[in-house]
């Protein structure tokens, strides 16, 4: 999303089927050029690298990233020694330690991770997530009292707790000791009694702000392990750990969290995902198992294979199953329980597909009134998935879209943005006016509650806060592409060259291309709602396949099913499929529009 510019549309697509103006990506052609020509490889490749910021400088440390080079010094970060000294000191001592996570796929991994690193050390551990319902986010003080009648005197929190300050100072004044290992956004208060590892502490100085929990619960991890060293505690006996076996939980936590795969991270993730390939965890071996996943495993299916069902416990079933998946060596147990995940993921899906169904009917009265926020409600609605379908409503409509799911004559709402609007801020803003229960969020993301009469008072209010926001003036959703290519010259070779700048995510996207006059010579619809097709160039030589996700329904499936035999433009990255040992090289669909 932009204000409206002068600059020349690429390809000339000022309106594409689904309303964006395509625009290229800025880059530096000089540097471009010289990557190009000083390591031999296609112009179009280097320009995709340009564009991630890369020099020529930094080429060869961004197509081969190591954890030796990029992995910063734990202790860096605040209350990082501390934390490592109290927990040797539990080690030393036999005292027992407790893990309190959360429910998603970030919290899961995490004290997965955590569960894994003291059980090669001998040491077991209490680990308690929430229930997603009856507990909520966060620390509670009843859990707390249950860790400390399981005999633990140490509690680590992970991917939570660093605004938690009543919950954890009276657990501290109740004789436990708490660590938290956090990255949400902090307040300029931090719990008092606790030692808080968060990189986004707004006392500390730091460049790796976007490290997932998981990523932070890594480093914590390595410092731990460093300190044991140090003191000698590994030798006969007490073998040390290889810490890079637990990779695979980083890579799919990270992922997952959709924090920016850039510096650390997407080192992190790019060697987390060799490891994930092995399939050496039981969990996630498991898991891809019962997904029916006989390839190697990918970001693709970390973020919508394995993370679905992951998540799937605390959205619909029992929270804590995704840790003991992740966490257990017995493959009958870990069997057991990713067939339970799977089910409890085909149950969300169909929950999710109700619910959207049902927002979206909302959403296609409401766009009428031209709303800058889309806000839809009901009764019954399940809290589990609002989340998601508001993700699907505003990649829909382009606007910032909330969704809330009434109950007891209180809304729980969960909200994503759009590019340039700062949706967490605005229910701030809110919640300061005494319009909400709690809320809060970020940019791209916030969560609310609310009393069911003030649900028209805070659906204003939002608005009008993003009305100004867009400042009155036309706003132009655009597309942003990474150059053209035509259909003869994507190749086997270009499409594994590509895959050297991924892994792709949040933050490091991948490649998009504009593939100007392609003739769509077949389309049909599969699965329930997505479109495969056949694309040629003009002269009929150079063949593509495509798929397009989600479409049917949309204004790019309606050109694509009733267009055939037209020429159009198609927005999309490339990707190889493998089928029954042939691999072909496919454009996955997310734009199109009339050639002219």
């Amino acid at each position: 999303m932009s204000n409206k510019e002068t600059s020349t549309a690429f390809l000339g697509v000022e309106k594409s089927a689904s309303g964006k103006r395509w625009k290229a990506r800025d880059f530096d052609e000089r540097t471009s050029l010289a990557i190009a020509q000083t390591r031999m490889i296609p112009e179009i490749f280097s320009r995709v690298l340009v564009n991630r910021g890369v020099t020529l400088e930094t080429v060869d440390t961004f197509l081969n990233p190591s954890l030796r080079n990029e992995l910063p010094d734990p202790s860096h970060l605040l209350d990082m020694d501390q934390a490592v000294e109290r927990v040797v000191k539990a080690l030393e001592t036999d005292q027992k330690i407790g893990i309190f996570g959360d429910y998603d796929v970030d919290g899961a991994t995490s004290a997965a991770l955590l569960a894994r690193f003291f059980s090669a050390l001998g040491r077991s551990v209490e680990v308690y997530i929430p229930d997603r319902q009856k507990e909520g986010y966060g620390p509670n003080l009843p859990a707390l009292r249950t860790l400390k009648e399981r005999g633990v005197k140490l509690v680590i929190t992970v991917d939570c707790g660093t605004t938690a300050f009543e919950v954890l100072e009276k657990g501290a004044s109740e004789g436990l000791d708490i660590i938290v290992v956090d990255h949400h956004v902090a307040e300029p208060r931090l719990p008092s009694g606790a030692l808080v590892i968060n990189p986004n502490r707004l006392d500390q100085d730091t460049d790796h702000t976007h490290l997932a929990a998981v990523g932070v619960t890594f480093l914590f991890v390595v410092a731990i392990n460093r300190a044991l060293r140090e003191a000698f505690w590994y030798g006969e006996g007490h073998p040390e750990p290889d810490l890079r076996q637990w990779l695979d939980l980083v890579a799919l936590g990270t992922v997952c969290d959709v924090v920016p795969l850039k510096g650390i991270n997407r080192v992190l993730v790019r060697q987390g995902l060799k490891v994930m390939a092995g399939r050496g965890n039981l969990g996630i071996r498991a898991l891809a198992d019962v997904a029916g996943v006989d390839r190697p495993l990918d970001c693709y299916h970390a973020g919508f294979v394995l993370g679905p069902r992951v998540n799937a416990g605390g959205r619909v079933g029992e929270s804590g199953l995704g840790v003991r998946l992740l966490s257990s060596n017995d493959a009958s147990e870990t069997h057991v329980i990713a067939q339970t995940l799977d089910k409890f993921n085909k149950e969300r899906q169909e929950i999710e597909q109700r619910v959207y169904r049902l927002a979206l009917e909302q959403a296609e009265v409401e766009i009428a009134s031209n709303p800058s926020l889309l806000m839809v409600s009901a009764e019954g609605w399940h809290a589990g998935v609002i989340g998601i379908v508001a993700g699907r409503l505003r990649e829909r409509f382009n606007l910032p879209s909330c969704v809330v799911a009434m109950e007891n004559g209180i809304g729980k709402a969960s909200g994503r943005s759009v590019s340039g609007i700062a949706l967490g801020p605005a229910v701030i803003s809110a919640l300061q006016a005494g319009l909400l229960i709690n809320g809060g969020g970020h940019s791209m993301a916030a969560g609310f509650s609310l009393e069911a009469g003030k649900l028209e008072e805070v659906k204003t209010f939002l608005n009008a806060n993003i009305e100004r926001q867009w400042q009155g003036e036309e706003q132009v959703f655009e597309l942003k592409l990474d150059g053209a290519l035509k259909a003869s010259a994507v190749s086997s070779d270009l499409v594994s060259l590509l895959e050297k700048a991924g892994p792709f995510g949040s933050g490091n996207p991948r490649p998009r291309f504009g593939f100007p006059e392609l003739r769509v010579v077949q389309s049909s619809i599969v699965g329930s709602d997505h479109i495969k097709c056949i694309f040629s160039d003009v002269t009929g030589k150079g063949r593509l396949k495509g798929i397009a996700f989600r479409s049917v329904g949309t204004e790019v499936g309606e050109v694509l099913l009733n267009h055939r035999g037209l020429c159009v433009n198609i927005a999309g990255s490339l990707r190889q499929n493998e089928w029954q040992g042939k691999v072909n090289n496919e454009i996955f669909v997310e734009d199109v529009s009339f050639v002219g």
